[in-house]
């Protein structure tokens, strides 16, 4: 079954067949000519798969960052990071990492942050001298926090696809989403000084004082999303809600940039972002349940034994398969097939399942603008209005900084469960 099964999924992905329905045939195919199964099976293994609470966050937190892009929130956030480090040589490329640093840990989507942010910071830099395929790969790499830094919609699937605490993983994600961010900042910093941009970012921007002022409320929803995780007030689905609710908030009666009249278009939007999501979430629950049934995982582990030997090996290899893998398949997908196939093998390795639920969400943050197919790459050559193929180059730069943010977040675990081992202790 485990061959008929790779190799249908292999075969629809190669014809483009849409990413939900292609588990899903691969699963029905595999059911129905190499196993005994009924397929009744089919339709309570892709309902059992939905019928989660921690699910329940995903949508949520899609509705936020859609309120947030339409409700005058993203603006705000970006105003206040030019007034923070706009002043520096490159500054206004710098205000793009961190805006999306405090827009992701709201919106938990990278390509919801591409959107927001760069459809405000790639035309602002370019309009201050910055070459167009710099700005669009600043903003492409710096996107990729919005699935690193929690709360993250790749970490919530990759905790129901293997049973893993969400609140562990949030908390996990935090010190390597700093690492990248100080990353970036870093590489932003340089490229600047060596090409000569970004001298003039510090004209016409607002004084801190009164960037802070107009972007308080907006501040301060990562502050009660985050700290109300941590502290315990409630859970990450809670939280979801909470973040729902306190944009439809400033939206509708602070900022005033949201009527009620466009309230059913918000919903509508986030129902087809999230339906897209769902639908691949209970193929993917289908698939892991077959996986499972295959014994695919042990027979993976014991080649992984035989022919690596050592942990170090395995996570290397590892990174070289996601980082693949993330250029062609949706993160969701890649997250819902993989995890349940190689946790159980990383586990019999010795490595945390915790930490390495991060390192996938690393590796496959920069599959999302690695060349050729890497979402973020293509949604902010949208927002910036050229090919894509000119991205090729420039991106090279940022995927450069992040493999290296990457082999530390690897290999050294403490990046990744010094939070929860200090909080546990």
């Amino acid at each position: 079954m485990n061959a008929l099964l790779m190799f249908s999924l292999l075969a629809l992905f190669a014809i483009s067949v849409p990413v939900a329905v292609s588990i899903a045939l691969a699963s029905i195919f595999s059911i129905t000519f190499a196993s005994s199964l009924p397929l009744l099976v089919v339709p309570q293994k892709m309902f059992t798969g939905l019928d989660s609470f921690p699910l329940m966050a995903v949508p949520f937190f899609i509705l936020a960052g859609v309120i947030m892009t339409r409700g005058g929130i993203s603006h705000r956030l970006v105003e206040f990071a030019r007034a923070l480090v706009g002043g520096l040589q490159g500054g206004l490329a710098c205000s793009c990492v961190l805006t999306c640093m405090v827009f992701a840990a709201i919106s938990g989507s990278s390509v919801a942050t591409t959107f927001a942010v760069g459809g405000i910071l790639i035309p602002a830099m370019v309009r201050y001298g910055y070459p167009v395929t710099m700005a669009a790969s600043v903003q492409a790499s710096s996107a990729g926090l919005g699935v690193i830094i929690p709360p993250s919609v790749p970490l919530i699937l990759y905790a129901v696809s293997t049973e893993t605490s969400i609140t562990e993983l949030f908390m996990a994600g935090l010190g390597p989403g700093l690492l990248i961010v100080g990353s970036l900042l870093i590489m932003v910093q340089l490229w600047c000084r060596l090409k000569g941009h970004g001298k003039r970012d510090g004209e016409g921007r607002s004084s801190l004082l009164q960037s802070i002022k107009e972007a308080f409320w907006a501040l301060l929803m990562p502050i009660i999303i985050i700290g109300g995780i941590y502290g315990g007030i409630f859970t990450p689905t809670e939280a979801a809600a909470v973040s729902v609710v306190y944009a439809l908030i400033l939206g509708l009666f602070v900022y005033r940039q949201i009527r009620l009249r466009d309230l059913p278009e918000l919903f509508r939007e986030a129902a087809v972002a999230s339906g897209v999501v769902m639908l691949i979430i209970s193929a993917a629950s289908l698939f892991s349940f077959l996986i499972s049934l295959s014994d695919l995982p042990s027979a993976i582990g014991s080649w992984a034994e035989a022919h690596l030997g050592s942990a170090v090996l395995f996570l290397l290899g590892v990174n070289v398969l996601l980082l693949f893998v993330g250029m062609f398949v949706e993160t969701a997908a890649a997250i819902l097939v993989l995890a349940p196939i190689l946790t159980p093998v990383a586990i019999g390795f010795g490595i945390n399942p915790v930490h390495f639920g991060v390192i996938m969400v690393v590796n496959l943050a920069l599959g999302m603008f690695t060349p050729p197919l890497g979402v973020n790459m293509f949604a902010a050559a949208s927002v910036a209005k050229i090919p894509v193929q000119r991205l090729f180059g420039p991106l090279l730069i940022p995927i450069a900084f992040m493999l290296a943010a990457l082999l530390l977040i690897t290999y050294v675990p403490m990046l990744s469960l010094g939070l929860n081992q200090l909080l546990a202790g």
